[in-house]
């Protein structure tokens, strides 16, 4: 879920880039959300590997640009999310055992064996085989993706968990879109300072009165309240009111409201306030501020950063088991993508030559040019594009790519 009503917040902030985007990109992806999103978006009734297909033809899409995937998953949940967990199971809020002292309380192991814990198995062997690395997160998979990003190690994050931005995330890919005129839904950490005023502490502070996965929130107080109330204290300081006071300092009497403060004068509200304040509101800071993940130079991040090859008969063999395909359907689908994503690589070496002013001659360039020949001019769907000839390009001959990625 993340924070509650906060994408309609940032609404303003979105933005809907071309596929394109991406090219040359290195993107994490928070794996459950796009197994989620690919379920959602599958009609009932049809095929049980409906998603799995789905997540083929995206990652597929991704490879042709040259995009650097590493997959992110789920670990343990935390303590602090067991409530929200379970009423997302309908199992319904209840504390369990000393629950209310999470200091005491471990993370809860997820059930590898369910149904979703097999698709997201099956989602991996799929990744696995087009050489995409997995990283198994500690706790949340969002987190992870936002350290990775906050840490420069990937461009953007795809998920779509809000909270995403109070763990660190800048840029957030909320949504894909294939086909002719592809895109993908941006946000920016950037954009939402600049254009909202609101900073990680903001947010964090957002969640808090709102509600997330780690809070229930304050009941009365709308999105718009919140904004103001938020924005009234100001991103450099609102935690550490927040720590010292609650959300006391939100609360105003009728005639002391003084310029940039809130005035909630409701007494229904006010009261709520006044209770709201002690170490839970610490422990949700912290969560967000603090989560569990894989460090930056541990050896597991240093793992998925790693260059993996593209398993062909490995991907056939998944393609047969799951989709029913022929190796040469599989081969049809992947290879010409496999080939124009080494194409880009070796225009990105000569891009870069070019940049650094060493002008080496085509003929002695240490990586090789995949293309051959060109066989001819073609049109597809408007756009200039060249057939050509591969070498050293296993099971594919030729095929159809785009005229200015030959002219680069």
């Amino acid at each position: 879920m993340g924070v509650k009503n906060l994408w309609d917040i940032l609404e303003s902030c979105k933005k809907t880039l071309p596929l394109h985007h991406l090219q040359n990109k290195r993107v994490c992806i928070d794996l459950s959300c796009w197994i989620v999103q690919l379920q959602n978006a599958t009609k009932p009734h049809s095929s049980i590997n409906l998603h799995l297909r789905g997540f083929f033809h995206r990652l597929r899409a991704l490879l042709a640009l040259n995009c650097t995937l590493i997959l992110v998953t789920d670990g343990s949940i935390p303590a602090i999310k067991f409530s929200a967990y379970r009423r997302r199971l309908g199992l319904g809020g209840q504390v369990v055992g000393d629950e209310t002292n999470l200091k005491t309380v471990l993370p809860l192991r997820r059930n590898m064996g369910s149904e979703f814990s097999c698709m997201i198995k099956e989602a991996k062997a799929l990744g696995a085989a087009l050489g995409i690395p997995c990283l198994d997160g500690i706790e949340e998979a969002e987190a992870q993706c936002a350290l990775l990003n906050s840490e420069s190690l990937c461009d953007g994050c795809f998920t779509s968990d809000s909270d995403i931005f109070l763990f660190g995330g800048r840029t957030v890919y909320r949504d894909i879109h294939l086909g002719d005129g592809g895109y993908v839904i941006c946000y920016e950490m950037v954009d939402i300072e600049s254009k909202l005023g609101f900073g990680r502490n903001s947010l964090i502070t957002l969640a808090l009165i709102l509600g997330s996965d780690y809070s229930q929130g304050v009941h009365g107080l709308g999105r718009e309240a919140a904004c103001q109330i938020v924005k009234s204290i100001g991103d450099a300081t609102v935690l550490q009111r927040i720590a010292s006071e609650g959300l006391a300092f939100a609360r105003k009497s009728k005639g002391s409201q003084k310029q940039g403060e809130v005035l909630v004068c409701d007494a229904n509200k006010e009261n709520i306030l006044d209770q709201l304040k002690g170490d839970k509101f610490l422990e949700v800071i912290n969560a967000y501020l603090k989560p569990k993940c894989h460090s930056a130079d541990s050896e597991s991040v240093h793992r998925v950063l790693a260059n993996y090859p593209f398993q062909r008969t490995k991907l056939q063999e998944i393609c047969a088991q799951y989709f029913g395909w022929t190796a040469e359907k599989t081969d049809e689908y992947i290879l010409p993508k496999i080939a124009e994503r080494d194409l880009r690589r070796f225009a990105n070496l000569r891009s870069s030559s070019s940049k650094l002013g060493l002008q080496v001659p085509l003929l002695e360039i240490p990586v090789t040019c995949p293309v051959s020949a060109i066989v001819k001019p073609r049109k597809v769907q408007g756009r200039e594009c060249f057939e050509v000839s591969w070498k050293n390009v296993d099971g594919l001959k030729s095929s159809i790519v785009p005229a200015d990625l030959i002219e680069r």
